[in-house]
Parts: C-alpha cells; structure tokens; sequence
C-alpha cells in the first residue's frame, strides 16, 4: 500500500474564501431536507437544506443550520420562522424532487409561500404546526429544543437541534417489520459547486461492521501483505477485519490460477509476489475473502 501524503494547507482565516470553497466538495455527499416552518401570523416558510443530518438516536435529533446571509449577516426566513414557532417539519428529498428542490431554494419574499411556487403539496402535520411535504417519502415531525448561534457574521451557522415527534413514512416504500430497502428512497445529495449524486443500485456496497467480534487489525498482518505496494488501504482493511489469523488449508484445495503463477513466475519472487496480490485484490473486490487469504498464505 503506497501513496502520496503530501499536502496543502490553508488557514481558516487567512484562507476564508478559498476553504469556503474547498470545503463543500470535501465535506459531500451531503444528505437534502426541506424544512417546513411557520412564523406566529401564520406564514409558511420551505427552504431546502444540506447542512443536516441524524445526530442521535435516543432522544432521536436531527440538526440542521441556516446559515446567515452572506451580503449582510442577516438571519432567513427558516431561522426567523422558528425563533417564533419552536417547530419544524423535516422533509428528506429524494430525486424526484430535486429540481422543484432547487427551485425553492430561491429567496422569495417572507409573504410567499414556497410550497406554491416550487408546486409541493402540503399536508397537515399531527403535532406541530408546519406543514408536511405530501412529496416527500420521510417525514419528521419536530420540535426545536434549542437554537445554537455560531456567531453574527455573514455566513455563520445557526444549529437547529430538533428532536423527532412522528415519522411518517410513504407507505410503498415499507417492507415486512417495518424495513425499507435502501435504493427504493432514491435519494440524493449535495456536493461542491452544482454538483449532486444519486443512490442507486450501481453505487450501493456493504461494509459489516465488527459489531460480535474483534478484527486482528492490520497490524497483525504479515509484513509482506501489510507493505504490499498493490493491495489497497481496503484490501487491508478486508483482510484485517477477521477475529483470528486464518490458518493454510489443505495444498490439494490450491487455486488453478495460483497455481499457474506459481509455475510461471517461479524464476522471479517480486514478480510472483506481485501477480499474486493483484489476485488477491480481485478476489477481495469480488467479496472473497477466505479464497484472497488462502492465496496470500501460500505465496
């Protein structure tokens, strides 16, 4: 495993701009909410945000920050909305949704309602005052327990910690005990500039967690895999992530193509070695991971 570590830095003050910038595609992908708000006449506010996410489980909060507006630091209509009204509906955007998504986010007046200009249907909410999404395939009933102010500048983020009421869900999308196959959501993220991206089935993996027991850890791997200059940080990582060292099986079990290396590359060890990682990393890619550990054991 061999890479360039070399770096640039900038400063976060000295460098504002250009990390303003740079962060937003380092930072990504970013999960999509509408936030669904009313002031106390009754106006309703939906403005679409990134900068959120799941925090907790128990009590169940989402945190999502309107940021201040960058000409003149003053607050938004969502912020301003909810220092009156202590609640928010949290609607997650899917792809269907996201070109009306960005149409929302335009900056209407406080007296337009952003439901009618981006087309959504509100819906009554069960205990909170906003409205719902109709659209949106998850919904989250809050109520805003705090409001964490960064600071008064242009810019600056206003934490919005809301925990969870109701969750309502479309029903579709609902499989036995409650479950939810995750490509069915088809949901999208923001990244850097105008960029987004799609969950779909040719972007979903797994990674199991070592939840039951303790992975080895890579630096119990054997000197000549653990320098390998082919296999990959996830190779390794798929390799060290198993409770014990695995033990050589049987020779007579010997992998065709291990062997047909083994007779063609014999005169030459660094090749051989080499050949036999970068079958190892297909059979790692290709989720084999016993059979990559047999290989690498015999080589």
């Amino acid at each position: 495993m061999t890479a360039s570590f070399e770096t640039i830095t900038f400063e976060s003050v000295k460098d504002k701009a250009i990390i303003d910038n740079l962060i937003k595609y380092a930072v990504a992908p970013r999960p999509i909410c509408f936030a669904s708000t009313i002031d106390s006449n009754g106006n309703i506010n939906l403005s679409p945000f990134s900068y959120f996410n799941l925090m907790s489980h128990q009590p169940p909060i989402c945190v999502f920050s309107p940021l201040r507006r960058m000409r003149d630091g003053s607050t938004k209509h969502t912020l301003d909305n909810i220092q009156e009204v202590n609640e928010v509906v949290i609607n997650i955007v899917n792809y269907d949704m996201v070109q009306q998504q960005s149409l929302a986010s335009t900056e209407y007046g406080k007296e337009i309602n952003e439901f009618d200009k981006s087309g959504f249907t509100p819906i009554p909410s069960i205990r909170v005052a906003p409205p719902r999404v109709a659209e949106s395939p998850v919904q989250l009933e809050c109520r805003v327990r705090e409001v964490v102010a960064l600071s008064d500048e242009p810019g600056a983020g206003n934490l919005v910690i809301a925990e969870i009421l109701y969750m309502h869900v479309h029903k579709h999308l609902l499989g036995k005990n409650n479950t939810i196959q995750q490509k069915d959501l088809d949901l999208v993220a923001r990244l850097g500039g105008d960029w987004y991206c799609r969950v779909t089935d040719e972007n979903l993996f797994i990674v199991p967690k070592p939840l039951r027991s303790l992975g080895i850890g890579i630096d119990q791997l054997p000197e000549k895999i653990r320098f390998s200059n082919v296999l990959t940080g996830n190779h390794l990582g798929l390799l060290a992530n198993v409770e014990t060292r695995p033990t050589l099986k049987d020779p007579q079990q010997e992998d065709k193509y291990f062997n047909y290396l083994k007779l063609n590359f014999e005169d030459s060890p660094s090749k051989f070695t080499q050949k036999v990682h970068e079958y190892a990393a297909q059979l790692l890619d290709a989720g084999k991971l016993d059979q990559a550990w047999q290989i690498l054991l015999q080589a």
